[in-house]
C-alpha cells in the first residue's frame, strides 16, 4: 500500500486525516481508492475519465506524476491543490 498525503481543503475531505494507506498499482488506481474510502473527495482530484484535474498536482516519492505513473508498496503519494493568486 502507499501512503497518500492530502493538502490543503483536500484532507477536510478525507476526514480530516493528512495521510492514509491506500493500494493501487498506478497513481490512478490509488486516488480511485482513495476515492472509495472517501466517497466526498470524488470529482476533486480525478475527473470523470480518470484524468488528474488541472489544479491538482500530485507526486510519488517526491518526482511529479501523472495517472499512469507506477506505484509501489511503501511509496508516498503527495496530493496538493494549485495555489492560485497574486497581482
Amino acid at each position: 500500500m502507499a501512503l497518500v498525503c492530502l493538502h490543503g481543503p483536500l484532507r477536510n475531505l478525507a476526514g480530516g486525516r493528512a495521510a492514509q494507506e491506500v493500494g493501487g498499482a498506478d497513481v490512478e488506481a490509488v486516488l480511485r481508492g482513495l476515492e472509495d474510502l472517501h466517497p466526498s473527495v470524488a470529482g476533486w482530484i480525478l475527473d470523470e475519465r480518470g484524468t488528474i484535474r488541472r489544479h491538482i498536482n500530485v507526486f510519488v516519492n517526491g518526482e511529479r506524476g501523472g495517472e499512469q505513473t507506477s506505484v509501489a508498496s511503501g511509496d508516498r503519494v503527495e496530493v496538493l491543490p494549485a495555489i492560485t493568486g497574486g497581482t
